[in-house]
């Protein structure tokens, strides 16, 4: 087994993470989708041959980080590595294989050297459809929101499985941009695959596990050091969010130990019949990105940076939702466990904690464009950011997630709906020495001349983005239809020339004014 000096392992390690921002490159300009080509709602992993994750694209949502291990050992409990050929591409969508629910497309490619497997690219993106109602928070069971895949082969041994592809066109809205999708990431797989044998021979590597071996030990003892300046003890908080008809518990115990963390959802509320239930591996992917923020943030995701976490839920509650659940909108109580966090950490890490983010706005549309084209697609929006100590939040950015959002132009070209205004709302931070982030007002026209289908996903409409530190709370989130209040949840009907407006809200504030 091959040994790095330091700054050997720097170098090979900025390589891999330089091959893995290649596969996001490839992705995003070979992608059919708003949600992808200008959303960026992907990511992209390397792993050796063991299927350790070794890095991740520079640019990866949050949701994604520390899901990608799990997944693919679910594909090789299913295909054993011994049993993968060269051409071989494994896929599934199955929400608690994947990232939590059916709309995340896991694509998966062993990487070969001649005969030898070397190791494996893997990538993520989340489609335009898969069928049944589209994503809502309106579905009572799984079975309500799409084709939900095994892990199955999409290419055996070089061989397209037409079959497959044939029943995933049969049953979604935009099959050209749906199958163009899933074939994108078959092509960015194809670039990581030959970038890695290219970097292997270039650097005279037989194998990559050494090098695997080096770089998670690296992350494992950045992070465990990080993690134990951390003072040892057990930190509790409990938010309410909004559910259907009634608020929702969510609660946690942070439980720091020498260099470990224990994160334990004791205490959180069952299950939903909406389709805001959360898998564990959401959960854990929103954890582990709260720990990685506080501890070392610019640390290269990667399977030895998560060794320190241990993340546990009851099968019982919202945020460990077992099948048949649904779990299509499940960021709508995901993206919660962030601030749960934070509030849990704030006393004893007050210099690194942020106040309550408004929470990225995610809405779907379904309908049709004025020249007669099916559109389904995603739209972000973003409210403000929650105020640190001695930084303001910024207005109009997205978090938890990073997704970005489609340009003006585009939208409009592709939808054939009119943006009318975007301004920035001033005064919807809350207040504080630092104060929060401004929310914005977006106003959408359907001119298709055809009827439209928002389904919103609407979060701070009832529970403000808290301050910390004696921070004032965030502006509430609205929706208007032609001037009417609605239903932050419901699916939205637009006749054409009808108007949508969206007031998003205002990040927490931090300290007193």
């Amino acid at each position: 087994m091959t040994t790095f000096d330091p700054v050997s392992l720097k170098i090979l390690w900025d390589r891999l993470v330089a091959v893995a921002d290649e596969l996001v490159l490839s992705l995003v300009r070979t992608s059919f989708s708003m949600n992808v080509r200008e959303g960026y709602d992907l990511s992209c992993m390397i792993f050796d041959a063991r299927g350790r994750l070794l890095t991740q694209g520079s640019y990866s949502v949050p949701s994604f980080t520390g899901t990608a291990p799990a997944t693919i050992g679910h594909m090789l409990r299913a295909f054993p590595a011994e049993t993968l050929r060269p051409g071989d591409i494994v896929i599934t969508n199955d929400p608690w294989m994947g990232t939590g629910h059916l709309f995340d497309i896991n694509v998966m490619r062993p990487v070969f050297r001649g005969e030898r497997l070397v190791g494996f690219t893997m990538s993520v993106t989340h489609l335009p459809d898969i069928g049944g109602k589209g994503i809502a928070s309106d579905c009572t069971e799984v079975y309500h929101e799409g084709l939900r895949l095994p892990v199955c082969k999409l290419r055996d041994d070089g061989v397209l499985n037409e079959m497959l592809l044939d029943l995933i066109r049969m049953n979604v809205r935009v099959p050209e941009q749906t199958i163009g999708d899933l074939m994108a990431n078959v092509a960015c797989n194809e670039v990581g695959g030959r970038a890695i044998i290219e970097f292997m021979e270039e650097y005279g590597l037989d194998e990559i596990e050494s090098l695997a071996d080096a770089v998670n030990a690296h992350a494992e003892t950045a992070m465990r050091e990080r993690i134990a300046e951390i003072p040892d003890g057990t930190y509790s908080n409990a938010i309410s969010i909004e559910g259907p008809g009634k608020a929702i518990r969510l609660a946690a115990c942070v439980t720091v130990a020498g260099s470990e963390v224990g994160i334990d959802f004791t205490g959180t509320d069952d299950p939903v019949r909406a389709s805001i239930n959360v898998p564990i591996c959401y959960t854990r992917a929103q954890s582990n990105y709260v720990i990685k923020c506080l501890t070392i943030p610019n640390l290269p995701n990667n399977e030895g940076a998560m060794r320190p976490i241990t993340v546990t839920a009851p099968e019982t509650c919202i945020l460990n939702a077992q099948p048949p659940w649904p779990t299509g909108a499940r960021h709508s109580v995901g993206h919660f466990v962030v601030p749960l966090l934070m509030g849990a950490l704030a006393e004893t890490l007050p210099d690194r904690v942020q106040a309550d983010a408004a929470m990225m706005n995610v809405f779907s549309v379904q309908g049709r464009h004025r020249d007669g084209e099916e559109v389904t697609s995603l739209f972000f929006l973003a409210g403000g950011l929650g105020a640190m100590q001695g930084l303001a939040g910024r207005a109009v950015t997205p978090a938890p997630s990073n997704m970005t959002v489609v340009p003006t132009e585009i939208w409009e070209n592709r939808t054939s709906m009119t943006i009318e205004r975007r301004q920035i709302l001033p005064g919807t931070g809350g207040d504080g020495r630092w104060r929060g982030g401004d929310g914005q007002e977006v106003v959408f026209r359907n001119d298709s001349g055809h009827l439209f289908e928002f389904a919103l996903m609407g979060q701070r409409t009832e529970f403000p983005a808290q301050g910390f530190a004696g921070g004032g709370a965030g502006a509430l989130r609205v929706y208007e239809v032609n001037g009417v209040v609605v239903n932050p949840k419901a699916r939205i009907e637009l006749a054409s020339g009808d108007q949508i407006t969206m007031r998003e809200a205002g990040g927490g504030g931090y300290g007193e004014a």
